[in-house]
């Protein structure tokens, strides 16, 4: 029995198919956000299922969660991403009990009891400072690729401070570094460690091992050892972070 799981990010859309009497990952897949969510959503799914050999009545059911998720027809039901990330997070790396979600426009910290259920969670959405988005503009400042940016951080031997949390004064700020001549490998450093500074200020404090890393951001070189700087402990990046969500609207689906 096959379902499927649909994360409609805020950046890219996300596809897990699942068997559910193996519990095993047939496929997944990552393809950028557009206007049309439902078309993509649907295309992505579609060749998906062909590549595997698969039909879309041999899907038992879909479920959709994250930014876009009211915006994919077909599916069965739509929940939200703090609960499918939950799931997903604890069938991978069971007995996590904080999650660490940072995507290309919002951030979150999920707080899980040790049954793995949610028992409280905080969110930025209003402000990229704490996003991928902070690091696309970086890599764009810079002219280096996103991938690039840890091999820079690694070579920082003094971090530039990033005083500013909005985006966009941020990239004002950077600009004067650069002018000053700091090092822009000073200057990623000190961005991915504002970020991580960021999410343990959203903590408040509470962070409660062990400690799991997801989303995009979580596959960007440096931003790791800039976390775990910041909290103080370790944090293990998810298998497939990007994927968690995705990975638990499938699971949810089977359970419909």
């Amino acid at each position: 029995m096959i379902c499927a799981g649909i994360d409609a990010g805020s950046r890219t859309i996300k596809v897990v198919l699942l068997d559910v009497d193996a519990q095993e990952v047939v496929a997944c897949d990552v393809v950028d956000q557009g206007v049309e969510q439902d078309a993509i959503a649907q295309r992505l799914l579609n060749a998906m299922l062909e590549k595997n050999g698969l039909t879309r009545g041999e899907v038992r059911a879909i479920v959709a969660t994250g930014y876009g998720r009211k915006l994919i027809h077909g599916a069965d039901a739509t929940i939200t991403e703090i609960t499918c990330q939950a799931v997903g997070v604890s069938h991978g790396v069971p007995g996590t009990r904080t999650v660490i979600d940072i995507g290309g426009q919002d951030s979150k910290l999920l707080r899980l009891d040790p049954g793995g259920t949610v028992a409280d969670f905080v969110m930025n959405d209003r402000c990229a400072a704490g996003t991928g988005r902070f690091l696309e503009v970086v890599a764009t400042r810079l002219g280096v690729r996103l991938a690039s940016l840890g091999e820079m951080a690694a070579n920082s031997r003094n971090p530039a401070v990033i005083s500013n949390m909005c985006v966009v004064f941020a990239e004002t700020e950077i600009v004067g570094l650069l002018a000053a001549g700091i090092p822009p490998e000073n200057i990623v450093a000190g961005v991915q460690a504002s970020i991580a500074t960021r999410m343990t200020a959203m903590a408040g404090g509470r962070v409660t091992p062990p400690v799991v890393f997801t989303g995009g951001v979580a596959n960007v070189p440096g931003m790791r050892p800039a976390l775990c700087a910041a909290l103080g402990q370790d944090v293990t990046v998810a298998p497939e972070a990007q994927l968690t969500c995705a990975r638990g609207a499938a699971i949810l689906a089977a359970r419909l």
